[in-house]
Order: C-alpha cells, then sequence, then structure tokens
C-alpha cells in the first residue's frame, strides 16, 4: 500500500512541476515555431506514458497484492493484449517522429534567396564568414590553415578575396531575412546553439553541415556549444546581434575582406605589428584562454603579464620578457604556471607572427614588477 501511494504522490508532484516550473522556453526568435510544437508533442506523450503506467503499477500494487489463500493465475501469454501494447506504442512512436522528420527536412532546405553565413568553430571560439560583393564565398580546405589565414581560405581562388572574414563571436544579422548558415569545424565536434532561435546544427570535422533560420525579433542573442568539446567548452560563447537591415549593411561594410586582412598581416611597424598581434590571437583562438582584462579563464590572463615574474608548478620563476614570452609560446609545456593544466597545445608561428603576438601581450600592460622596476 506505502508503495502505491508513493507512485500516486510522485505522479502528482511530476505534474504540478512541470505545470507550476518557472523554467519554461526563451521566448521564440525566429521563424521554428514549428520546433517548439514538436516539442510539445512529445512532452504530451511522454507525460501521458508516464502518468498511465505510473497509475497502472500503483493499481496492481494494490488490486494483486499479497493476501492469505489466495494464488495468481499463470498466464504465459496474451496475443490480444499484446496486440494493443504493440498498436499503441507503435501509435505513440510515429506520432512524436513524423512531426520532427518533417521539421527536420524543412530546416536543411532554405529558401534561394537567404543569406548566407559560415560559422567556423574552433576550440573555444566562433568565427564567420560572409560573402563578398559577388555573392559567393570563396573555396576552403585545411591545407591553407596557418597563422596568417586561420580560415583556410584558397588564396588562389578571386571568389574568396572579397569574402567578409568576422574574427571574433560576436556577428550581426538582419531582421526578418532568411539565413541559411554553413558550419564547420576546424578541430573537434562543436555544435552552433542559439536558443530563442530553437534551430541548431553539429559542426563536424571534415564535413560541412547546414541548417536555416529567419530572425523575428530584434535583440542580442547568445551563442552556446552543445557539445562538450574540451576543458574550455563552457567559455565557448558568442551573440548574435539581430537589427534592422540598413544597420547590419554598415557593419558589415565596417569588417575586413579576406584581402584586407592579408595585406594587413603582411605590414609590419609598431601599431601594425599590435594590430597584426591581436588579429592573430582572435583568429588562434588565445582568448578562449586568456583574458584581457584580469578576469579568470583556464590560462593566465595577459592583461599585466608582460614583465611580472610567473611562479611554474615546480616552485621555480622567471620574468616574463620577450625571450619568456617567445619560449613559452614555442614550448608551452615545457614549464606550466602555477594554476593552471598544461593543455595550451603548440602553434606554427613564424618569427613575425610570434614577435607581433609578443608586440600585443605587451601593449596590454607590464605587471607589477616591472613597475617597481622603473
Amino acid at each position: 500500500m506505502a508503495l502505491a501511494i508513493a507512485l500516486v504522490l510522485i505522479v502528482v508532484a511530476a505534474v504540478l512541476f512541470h505545470v507550476m516550473s518557472p523554467w519554461w522556453l526563451t521566448p521564440l526568435a525566429s521563424n521554428w515555431g514549428q520546433i517548439d510544437f514538436t516539442l510539445a508533442i512529445t512532452i504530451v506523450i511522454t507525460g501521458v506514458v508516464f502518468i498511465v503506467i505510473n497509475l497502472f503499477v500503483a493499481y496492481a500494487v494494490i488490486r494483486y497484492r499479497h493476501r492469505s489463500g489466495l494464488r495468481a493465475a499463470y498466464q504465459p501469454e496474451n496475443k490480444k493484449l499484446e496486440s494493443w501494447l504493440i498498436g499503441i506504442t507503435t501509435v505513440g512512436i510515429v506520432a512524436m517522429l513524423a512531426p520532427g522528420l518533417l521539421v527536420y527536412a524543412k530546416l536543411i532546405n532554405p529558401p534561394d534567396d537567404a543569406l548566407v553565413l559560415e560559422v567556423v568553430g574552433q576550440q573555444w571560439q566562433w568565427s564567420f564568414r560572409f560573402p563578398g560583393k559577388d555573392g559567393q564565398l570563396g573555396s576552403s580546405g585545411v591545407e591553407h590553415i596557418n597563422a596568417g589565414n586561420p580560415f583556410g581560405l584558397n588564396p588562389l581562388d578571386p571568389r574568396g578575396q572579397d569574402d567578409v572574414l568576422v574574427q571574433g563571436n560576436e556577428v550581426h544579422l538582419p531582421l526578418g531575412r532568411p539565413v541559411k548558415v554553413l558550419l564547420r569545424s576546424k578541430d573537434v565536434l562543436h555544435d552552433f546553439y542559439v536558443q530563442p532561435f530553437r534551430a541548431r546544427m553539429n559542426l563536424v570535422p571534415g564535413m560541412v553541415t547546414h541548417f536555416w533560420f529567419t530572425p523575428t525579433k530584434v535583440g542580442r542573442f547568445e551563442i552556446l556549444c552543445a557539445q562538450l568539446c574540451g576543458v574550455g567548452h563552457y567559455n565557448m560563447r558568442g551573440m548574435v546581434v539581430v537589427e534592422d537591415e540598413a544597420t547590419f549593411q554598415r557593419w558589415l561594410a565596417s569588417q575586413p575582406t579576406f584581402r584586407q586582412t592579408m595585406t594587413t598581416t603582411a605590414a609590419t611597424g609598431g601599431e601594425a605589428l599590435v594590430k597584426q598581434g591581436a588579429m592573430l590571437a582572435q583568429s588562434q583562438g588565445c582568448f578562449a584562454c586568456h583574458s584581457t582584462d584580469g578576469s579568470a579563464r583556464v590560462g593566465p590572463t595577459w592583461k599585466g603579464l608582460y614583465g611580472k615574474t610567473e611562479t611554474f608548478s615546480d616552485g621555480t620563476t622567471a620574468k616574463v620578457d620577450v625571450a619568456y614570452l617567445h619560449h613559452f609560446i614555442r614550448n608551452p609545456t615545457a614549464k606550466v604556471p602555477k594554476g593552471y593544466p598544461p593543455i595550451m597545445p603548440k602553434f606554427d608561428l613564424s618569427d613575425q607572427q610570434l614577435a607581433a603576438l609578443v608586440a600585443y601581450i605587451e601593449s596590454l600592460g607590464q605587471g607589477k614588477d616591472a613597475v617597481a622596476q622603473k
């Protein structure tokens, strides 16, 4: 009897929790209300099954409880009952899967006039690419990826010269315009997910996946990675800014093209070197582990790093200067800063790129030790 009462209370508590729960879906900000509808169908069907099964078990516990002088009747099979169970289960599964298959077929079939946006994922940051004035994306490949060409664009493909590159975690989109999203990963499995848009898709290494949506609300919406992609997974976030068409076009025009980034990479000199280092840090995903404002992340902050005395996990110390940074970037696990995991990968940087990165780190301010010496 106690077990039956407990089962009934569990059912009542679960239903009340669902009805009164403050955790609901975020407001819909795209055209994919059909996804919400399919989710509601799944919740209703699985909820009904949950209630029916638990109440039936509670009934069976009471109805067929042990009583003196009564013996259970053994019935090895019941074809009528089996037919009913198979039929009801089949209907329930079809009711849950069919709407989802129909919606998914639409999700990967974008309109012909959709704006093309490429999303590139890597541990642990996002970057984006739009077609240039020719309306076509240039070809890309892993063989072209290097520190100066993080998108891996083919420098010999004329279609890619005017491609607009967004080397940061924030991308802008126009309101009310369909967007075809192309997704590719440079390292491991990621998932591009903006919850108010509902639509999402995996980024699979070695292939290009896609889906589409139409933003329907102006605002800022957070991008999440919905696949566990490493120790910095929690920090792989970004922002989609939805705005009117005119504002979007002004923002797009302010972003550099592939041709311009290659020109900047080739530039030398004080400010140009620092700017090149900042672009290099962004393209290589350095900001996923190192902050520039003093906040804690997977690796040491770069704010005030230059000139300070660094303590390592083995108890030794060293001053952070040009020689130290050159050696550390080229051999990141030879000496591990105290309190941080030895997870920094090696980067294939040229001497010019290494000098630019060090110049950028130095531009972020010197540590207390260096200031005190002055």
